[in-house]
């Protein structure tokens, strides 16, 4: 068999095969064609891209597909503008719905100007690094330990760190998109509706004078506030005052006033909290000694 017609063989043999290649693909891609809505990637468009998940969804894009199929509303984004929510919404057809807003809210009020230490934590710049350690030195095991991963973690620069070492939450800015949440070692934050007025600022389970023996603005489960209450609204459990949610209509300041440490708050516009009439004033702005 001369070169020639081996490579005219050799040819057609591919010809054919890519023939036959070709008639498969195109049977998969008939077979196998899942339908999307164009749809999606115009909303998509107009979503932050933030992927942060604070709308339920795993990402922006799962959430335009969501909205296209009509089983979320665009106002369900907490991140992104009332204007792109509002083209949104005109765009697919539907109201732009939405929900309370949520915030993150730390259940701790122990800073280095109240809560006492006894070591000095040396170590990586970290609470879950700290935690490891011993705890960080920190007398209240419940307690923030400062350390700011809450912060360092946050995309939308929602939280600082004050002067006593303790977060601080820009409502403003707080997505709920639960970072912070995850983070903690200690599982102080959590997300909470801006209706949840009444809020304990503390978690230490310890009882009455050994609680304030390490923190002087903690829970002493004196129960005070649930005497006070509305009935059924405050609980004390495990020396610390739970508030039931449900009854959230229920609330009023008057749970706080009688508060001595100031543990329990009531949180209003802006996400500022304020403390009853005879709650501890904390002048003291320098730290703690270490003992």
């Amino acid at each position: 068999m001369s070169t020639l017609t081996t490579i005219a063989i050799a040819a057609g043999f591919m010809s054919a095969l890519g023939v036959v290649l070709a008639s498969v693909l195109a049977v998969a891609n008939r077979k196998l064609f899942v339908y999307e809505d164009p749809r999606i990637d115009e909303v998509e468009e107009l979503l932050p891209s933030t992927n942060c998940g604070a709308c339920g969804t795993p990402g922006c894009r799962p959430f335009a597909e969501a909205l296209v199929a009509g089983t979320i509303s665009p106002g369900h984004c907490t991140v992104n503008t009332e204007e792109n929510a509002l083209t949104i919404a005109d765009y697919l057809g539907v109201d732009v719905g939405g929900e309370e807003k949520r915030v993150a809210r730390l259940a701790c009020a122990g800073g280095s100007n109240v809560a006492r230490h006894h070591a000095h934590y040396q170590g990586l710049e970290s609470c879950r690094a700290a935690t490891m350690a011993g705890g960080g030195g920190k007398g209240c095991s419940w307690g923030c330990l400062g350390l700011a991963d809450c912060a360092d973690v946050c995309d939308f620069d929602a939280i600082h760190m004050n002067q006593h070492k303790l977060p601080v939450v820009d409502a403003d800015k707080c997505t709920a998109c639960a970072d912070c949440v995850d983070i903690c070692p200690r599982d102080l934050f959590s997300l909470q509706p801006v209706s949840h007025h009444l809020w304990v600022a503390c978690k230490s389970l310890a009882e009455g004078d050994e609680a304030e023996q390490e923190c002087e603005v903690a829970c002493t489960g004196c129960e005070k506030c649930s005497v006070d209450a509305a009935d059924g609204l405050i609980q004390i459990t495990n020396n610390l005052a739970v508030i039931n949610y449900e009854l959230n209509a229920l609330a009023t300041e008057i749970a706080i006033q009688r508060c001595p440490s100031g543990a329990i708050v009531w949180m209003g516009d802006k996400e500022r909290s304020r403390k009853g009439a005879k709650a501890k004033k904390v002048i003291r702005q320098t730290a703690l000694p270490v003992a």
